[in-house]
Parts: C-alpha cells; sequence; structure tokens
C-alpha cells in the first residue's frame, strides 16, 4: 500500500499564497520609495544610496522594535490597520531622539498560516506610516510557521536605520543641571504596558465595551496609535534648542528619561503637573495598581521628553504651539 504524499502545503506552508500576498502589497509599498531606493520587491536584499548630499560626516543609526501584546487587543478587535503604523513609528521616536533622519524600513511578519487579508492591512498601516515620516519601505520577510503560532494570530517586528550628522547627534551630553524638562503628550499607552492592562481589563470588559469616561470603546482606547514625533523634534533640534531627547516606553518617565542623563545627575518630576489621560486612571482603578508599578509600566500620558535650558523654555514652548502641540513643563534636571 502507497502512502499518502505529504507535500509542504499539506504540512502547513502555502508558498503560492505568500507570493500571492507580495504582489498585493507591491503598491503600497512602492509609494513609499524614493529615488534612493535601488531593488525592486521580491529581491534578497534590500539597497539604498548611501549618498548623502549636504552631510559632511554621516553616521547610521539604526533600531528594531515590535508592538508587543498590544498585539492581541487587535485580535480581539479584528483590527488589523493601525498595528503597521505603531511599530514604525515606534522605531522612527528611537532615532529620531538621537538626531536622526529615517531612510528605510524593514519588517517581519510571522503567523501558523498567512491571511492574506489581514497581512494586507496591517503592511498598509507600515506604508502609511512610512510615509508620513519620509521613510523607504525597501524589504521584508513573510514567515508562515504552523503549529508554533496560535491559530489567528501573528508577530510583528521593525527595523529601521536612519543617518545623522556626527557633530549634531543628540546623545545627552550638553544636558547641565538646571535643565527643564519639557513633554509632549501621548494618545494612550502607545505600545508599552499592554500585559498589565488586558490582565486587569478584558477578562471583566469585552473590547467593544463602550465607556463615557473614555469616550470610547475599551478596545478603541487600547489601539491608538503609537505617535511619530520626528517633526517635532526636527523642529527644534535644527534651531539648537535641545540637549537631549527621551521617548517614554517602556520603564516609564524617569527610566526613560535616565537613559540620557549624565551620570551623577537625577531628575525630579512634578506628577501633578499634568492630567492624566483617563484611560489610566481607568487601568489603575480597575486593578488597584500602586503607584509606583503604574510610573514604572506606563507613559501615562506622555510620549516625548524634550531636556532644554532654562533659558530657552518659552521658546521653545512657542515653538512647539506654533505647530500645534500642546507641550508642558513636567520637571527638572538637578
Amino acid at each position: 500500500m502507497k502512502s499518502k504524499k505529504i507535500t509542504y502545503k499539506i504540512s502547513g506552508v502555502n508558498i503560492s499564497e505568500g507570493d500571492s500576498f507580495v504582489n498585493s502589497i507591491k503598491k503600497s509599498v512602492k509609494q513609499t520609495h524614493t529615488k534612493k531606493v535601488l531593488s525592486g520587491i521580491g529581491h534578497f536584499s534590500g539597497i539604498f544610496d548611501a549618498n548623502f548630499k549636504g552631510i559632511k560626516d554621516p553616521c547610521l543609526v539604526s533600531s528594531v522594535d515590535g508592538v508587543g501584546t498590544k498585539l492581541k487587543v487587535a485580535f480581539m478587535m479584528e483590527k488589523y490597520n493601525s498595528i503597521g503604523q505603531d511599530l514604525v513609528n515606534h522605531c522612527v521616536n528611537d532615532i529620531a531622539v538621537c538626531g536622526a533622519t529615517p531612510l528605510f524600513f524593514m519588517d517581519y511578519f510571522a503567523t501558523g498560516k498567512l491571511n492574506r487579508k489581514i497581512a494586507i492591512e496591517v503592511v498598509k498601516g507600515i506604508s502609511k506610516a512610512c510615509i508620513e515620516n519620509k521613510c523607504s519601505i525597501i524589504g521584508g520577510e513573510t514567515a508562515e510557521m504552523p503549529g508554533f503560532y496560535t491559530n489567528g494570530e501573528f508577530d510583528i517586528a521593525g527595523m529601521i536605520v536612519g543617518v545623522a550628522e556626527k557633530k549634531k547627534i543628540i546623545d545627552g551630553s550638553k544636558i547641565k543641571s538646571g535643565n527643564i524638562l519639557v513633554a509632549l503628550p501621548s494618545t494612550g499607552l502607545h505600545t508599552n504596558g499592554y500585559s498589565l492592562a488586558r490582565k486587569i481589563l478584558l477578562p471583566k470588559y469585552n473590547t467593544n465595551k463602550y465607556l463615557a469616561e473614555l469616550k470610547s470603546t475599551i478596545g478603541d482606547a487600547l489601539l491608538k496609535v503609537h505617535r511619530s514625533y520626528l517633526k517635532q523634534i526636527q523642529l527644534l533640534h535644527k534651531k539648537n534648542l535641545i540637549n537631549g531627547v527621551a521617548h517614554i516606553t517602556g520603564g516609564g518617565i524617569i527610566g526613560n528619561t535616565n537613559r540620557i542623563i549624565p551620570k551623577g545627575m537625577s531628575v525630579k518630576i512634578d506628577w501633578l503637573s499634568w492630567k492624566r489621560p483617563n484611560i489610566f486612571n481607568f487601568i489603575q482603578r480597575e486593578g488597584s495598581v500602586p503607584e509606583k508599578d503604574m510610573r514604572r509600566t506606563f507613559n501615562l500620558g506622555i510620549g516625548l521628553v524634550f531636556i532644554v535650558n532654562k533659558n530657552k523654555i518659552n521658546l521653545v514652548l512657542n515653538q512647539l504651539k506654533l505647530i500645534g502641540e500642546k507641550p508642558f513643563i513636567i520637571g527638572k534636571v538637578f
């Protein structure tokens, strides 16, 4: 008796579906390309022209990240168009705080069984954010791994490369005692603290539950897009108005700000100087979360912190307000 033939498709990997997916996203990806992208979609590698006009001593600045368990909320809501934006904007912010301009982005999408419709939505979000940040998608990888991921779920990661003038890199070395901390608001949790938020809220509430306190459903509040602060950082950096910049991610305000503070200095935060978005108050109340944990886990409504000289404060605040921002002072360096 002949044994049954087992193909790659029967084992759970559909190469044809993967090829079809790549063809489906070509238009979205192509929209992010500039003349510096020298390779087409589908090559073994992405190729980018490294001739940086106007930069005397260029340094490449890179970062890689994911969006964590925020994906679990997207799965429950069956909303995938914003997750790609979260991924790109998080990576953009991480290099922008060093004074870098984004050049190109690459993504990794891994799943048990490829759902082309969902994957296309994710890539559309990636493309949208790349266009907004003037960053090209030059490559990516789609991995179909049956038996490795729970059915209907996936993971994404992104890698970004930017360029900065060596003498203009923001590394915190100019920070002095007495400098002031100027904050810009976040849209919500951004991409951190979701393991705690999910443990508290999702066993009790349906993601489609509307709450007047949040002025939205719980799911929509949790899925608010992680902001890009590229424009705001570049505006102040070009005018030589900042000594340091911190992207507030995992570890909270103090944890991330301390990453750029010179040795021997500390920051003092006035925790009553701004009104926290209601989503954070809701999480804390529902889970009886200690204040110490809230501060270490969440951004608490602050997505970015500028560290500036005291005598430049008014100029910084005015410059940010001119582009529609609502900056506020939250503390100082000592």
